[in-house]
């Protein structure tokens, strides 16, 4: 005969604490209604609850729009891309008038234009 453990079915109390921060991680996205349900054995139902009751997001009879990322977050990302863009911008021009100044001095050492001699050959 198999040792079969029976499931208690007792109700389970959960500390008030503990429910508030449960409830917090699953607003700030640190965790799921499915993975509190996992961890603590208790089911996705009763995490819904405690969503409704101490949540200001998840109030009962109230919509939540989930966005993938903020506006915020998306804004911070698109001025650091911009950053970029522009730092590279900088160094190609830099990169231009370099070389625009050899040319310069190319021409100004061998007494003609280099730049039209180029271009007539084009």
């Amino acid at each position: 005969m198999k040792n079969v453990m029976k499931k208690d079915n007792r109700p389970r109390v959960f500390e008030l604490d503990l429910k508030l921060d449960l409830v917090k991680k699953i607003e700030r996205q640190e965790l799921r209604v499915v993975e509190v349900s996992r961890i603590y054995g208790v089911s996705v139902a009763a995490v819904y609850k405690w969503l409704w009751k101490y949540s200001d997001l998840y109030k009962k009879h109230s919509r939540v729009t989930v966005e993938k990322k903020s506006i915020s977050k998306k804004n911070k990302e698109l001025q650091e891309q911009v950053k970029q863009l522009e730092q590279a911008l900088g160094q190609k021009q830099m990169r231009i008038d370099y070389l625009e100044k050899i040319i310069d001095t190319a021409s100004d050492r061998l007494g003609e234009d280099i730049e039209k001699k180029i271009k007539r050959r084009s």
